[in-house]
C-alpha cells in the first residue's frame, strides 16, 4: 500500500503528539503541613507524619512517604500527585490522627491539631 505524502505527514505529527502526551508528567504539588496541640495550639515537634497515595478503588499504596515535624510543627511534602491522600500523625501522648485530603492544587496547607488520649475507664480504681 503506498501512503501519500500528506497522508505520512499526518501520521508522523500524530506520533509525535501521542508520544509527547505519554512522556508528560503528571501535575504534581507541595503539601504544606503544620501539626499543633488542640488544646492550645502550640507546635508539636518530632511528630512522625506518613502520606499515603489512595488508589482509584479506595486503597492504601504500599509505598508512603515518612516527615518529622520541626521544632515549629512544621513539615514539607514536594512532588505529591494529584488525587487521594491518607496522612496519619503519630506523635507520644497524642491520639494518632489520621484522615485522606484531595490533593487538587500546586500548594496546599493543612493544619492537623492532634489530641491528647481520652482516659481509660475501668471499674478497678
Amino acid at each position: 500500500m503506498k501512503i501519500m505524502p500528506l497522508t505520512r505527514v499526518f501520521l508522523v505529527i500524530s506520533l509525535l503528539a501521542l508520544s509527547a502526551s505519554a512522556g508528560q508528567k503528571a501535575p504534581t504539588a507541595l503539601v504544606n503541613l503544620t501539626v499543633v496541640r488542640d488544646a492550645n495550639g502550640k507546635p508539636v515537634k518530632n511528630a512522625e507524619v506518613v502520606l499515603h497515595l489512595i488508589n482509584k478503588d479506595g486503597k492504601q499504596r504500599q509505598e508512603g512517604l515518612e516527615l518529622k515535624t520541626h521544632d515549629d510543627g512544621k513539615a514539607e511534602a514536594t512532588g505529591i500527585p494529584y488525587g487521594k491522600v491518607r496522612i496519619q500523625v503519630i506523635a507520644p501522648g497524642f491520639k494518632t490522627y489520621g484522615e485522606d485530603f484531595d490533593v487538587n492544587q500546586p500548594n496546599i496547607e493543612i493544619t492537623i491539631k492532634l489530641q491528647k488520649p481520652a482516659g481509660q475507664v475501668s471499674i478497678y480504681k
